[in-house]
């Protein structure tokens, strides 16, 4: 994970200024700031547009009793998309569109579907996730220790039957 991390984080960046330089040099600074501004518009109009027709698509599906065809993951390629856009840069707008594109995203879910599968199958993949408690000022990065609630009145008996499946 830190080698992404750091790939996301340093690498990226160099590679955004060195082709923004580049291209400033070429057609000049204010076409260039122009092409950035614009690249930011229409991704967010782009990334709300998408985001609006999985989320349709994922409501019509379930009023009908189907499950969405395009999964979580399609949604969550979306807001990537969409982040990756608004962000100034080259290269993340032009992963940002290809993202954002209804083709290009489902060969990137099919992917990332196959990974995630894969890693669940051999036991790999870890789930992280932060429960805070129904009150206010809770801190959810702390670990949760549920008791199990045992209601002990007099004369109150629970039958239960367990199966092993």
């Amino acid at each position: 994970m830190f080698k992404y991390l750091l790939l996301a984080f340093t690498v990226v960046p160099f590679i955004e200024l060195y082709l923004l330089l580049a291209i400033g040099r070429e057609v000049g600074f204010w076409p260039t700031v122009g092409g950035v501004l614009l690249t930011g518009v229409v991704g967010a109009w782009l990334a709300k547009k998408e985001g609006l027709r999985v989320l349709r698509r994922w409501q019509e599906s379930l009023a009908q009793g189907r499950m969405p065809e395009e999964g979580l993951v399609g949604g969550v390629l979306v807001l990537v998309g969409g982040v990756l856009l608004v962000s100034p840069g080259v290269l993340t707008d032009v992963v940002g569109l290809f993202l954002l594109f209804p083709p290009t995203r489902r060969l990137v879910a099919a992917v990332v579907r196959r990974r995630l599968e894969r890693r669940m199958a051999e036991g790999t993949l870890r789930v992280t996730t932060f429960q805070s408690e129904s009150f206010p000022g809770a801190n959810p990065f702390e670990p949760r220790v549920s008791q199990p609630r045992i209601d002990r009145r007099p004369g109150a008996e629970t039958d239960a039957e367990f199966t092993e499946e």
